[in-house]
């Protein structure tokens, strides 16, 4: 911290205990409304919400990881200054005292991020709050399969393989047999996540089942891998209610079509479609 900034500090204490009176500290830090999770490549747009009831604004001052990025000081020329953080590229024309806009955020941009509101004097009150925002990559294509064979028999063990695409944070993996999931522990495989660079994830899953009559419906039997990505959700805590947003799920799938003739299984076709659902 700067001597400048030290010194204020203790002017500020020193003010608000000589010379201000009980009742008097009257701004209020309502909420920040920081998005719990945007793409990357997006706009993010963060909202400090207060009330100053009487108050002057001396400031406002946003901080990412408690390194401050960007400040709004009204009687300054001109009033806006932002600061180099690592994930932080502030938009000024879409920025004030009440928000702040971060273009193309990063995955680097992941973070928790505070707004601290000053008044002037008499007062000096401040009031701060705080809310996380994860930055989330999609995958670019969907979950391969591997390992297939050209022809099984009944009595014959499926041994495949599932890999989602690269994302962020990692795909969660689910095979399913004619449309129902597949849960019992012993037919599935987990494998440990592939760290890429920039922090991009691969997930694979394994099916271990042996080929039994009763799975095929009308001389076939279905095998499906489906890869899907839901954000996590983060709240702030002290005074911050982040409004809850509708979740983002990206579900992408790859088929296997498994024919029966007479004790024979063969599959015929290999990753018939990648299907991608926003809800």
């Amino acid at each position: 911290m700067k001597k400048e900034e030290i010194l204020y500090l203790l002017f500020k204490l020193l003010t608000v205990l000589l010379l201000a009176p009980p009742g008097s500290l009257s701004l209020k830090l309502v909420r920040v409304g920081v998005p719990q999770y945007k793409l990357r490549g997006e706009l993010a747009v963060l909202e400090c919400h207060y009330e100053l009831e009487g108050d002057s604004l001396y400031a406002v001052k946003w901080y990412k990881e408690n390194e401050e990025f960007y400040r709004f000081v009204p009687k300054s020329n001109p009033p806006q200054h932002s600061y180099k953080v690592e994930g932080i590229k502030v938009d000024h024309q879409l920025s004030d005292s009440k928000q702040v806009a971060l273009r193309g955020v990063n995955l680097k941009s992941s973070g928790t991020y505070r707004c601290e509101v000053s008044a002037e004097a008499p007062s000096f009150v401040s009031a701060q709050s705080e809310g996380r925002m994860e930055v989330l990559f999609l995958p670019t294509s969907g979950p391969v399969i591997t390992g297939e064979e050209n022809q099984y028999q009944i009595g014959d063990e499926i041994n495949l393989n599932c890999t989602s695409g690269k994302s962020y944070p990692a795909s969660v993996l689910h095979w399913y047999i004619n449309d129902e999931q597949v849960t019992n522990p012993d037919n599935l495989r987990h494998y440990q996540d592939v760290i890429h660079t920039h922090g991009l994830v691969t997930s694979s899953l394994g099916l271990r089942l042996p080929v039994t009559p009763e799975y095929f419906y009308k001389g076939s039997m279905k095998v499906r891998c489906v890869a899907s990505l839901s954000p996590v959700l983060w709240q702030g805590d002290r005074e911050s209610v982040v409004q809850r947003v509708r979740p983002l799920y990206e579900n992408r799938e790859a088929l296997l079509l498994v024919r029966a003739s007479a004790s024979t299984a063969v599959f015929s076709t290999f990753l018939l479609w990648i299907c991608l659902l926003i809800t």
